[in-house]
């Protein structure tokens, strides 16, 4: 059975779970669903998924929405090691994962980002001020956190696990939106730990946009 990943090339969420696939070793058929023309809003795609999200997963017979769950899914059916066993472990790698991933992220949205445009009338700057205004914040949060774990390759440890996969994309939105990445050294260094691995490489937007 095919599996298809129904995504967005500059969907952060969408790159995460290719970041996923690729670590699993998943090969996907990958459907484009083109938010900015507006495709996610369309009955087919609200069929596949009524919050008109991407990415949407195709699997062992199931259709998946939520990139954290997606990678829950992935993680757990092949052993991926994404998050410690240990329970205290597995909880200050799961918050540093959802520091990007349930607060970072949402605010940066790209429906987000438009509606606070078109409320500011589309005051000069917009929507970069916006992004800038979260995202620094944001990672220099997760700079701190970091400083929570032993010095390692990756965020929580010597294979790539979920902060990492969250990480990774949020980097990509920062240096579209032309953020100061000064006083980060641990995630910069993470950064270019996971730039060198094929999982992360592929996954990349620019591997991913339209012709």
């Amino acid at each position: 059975m095919s599996v298809i990943l129904y995504d967005y090339w500059r969907s952060s969420a969408s790159y995460r779970v290719r970041i996923a696939l690729n670590l699993a070793g998943i090969s996907y058929q990958a459907v484009s669903v083109d938010l900015v023309a507006g495709d996610h809003r369309s009955d087919v795609h609200l069929a596949r998924n009524p919050q008109g999200l991407v990415p949407v997963l195709e699997i062992d017979g199931l259709r998946l929405t939520q990139s954290l769950a997606i990678i829950d899914y992935l993680d757990q059916t092949r052993g991926m090691g994404l998050l410690p066993a240990e329970p205290a472990a597995r909880a200050q790698a799961l918050a540093l994962a959802q520091s990007i991933a349930v607060d970072l992220h949402p605010v940066c949205n790209l429906s987000v980002a438009r509606h606070a445009t078109t409320l500011s009338g589309s005051a000069e700057g917009m929507p970069g001020d916006w992004m800038r205004h979260f995202i620094r914040p944001g990672l220099l949060a997760f700079e701190a956190l970091l400083n929570g774990f032993e010095q390692a390759p990756y965020c929580t440890g010597t294979q790539p696990g979920l902060a990492d996969l969250c990480l990774i994309p949020q980097m990509y939105n920062a240096r579209r939106w032309q953020v100061d990445l000064t006083g980060l050294p641990r995630i910069l260094s993470v950064d270019a730990t996971c730039a060198d691995l094929p999982a992360f490489a592929q996954a990349h937007p620019d591997r991913h946009a339209p012709d």
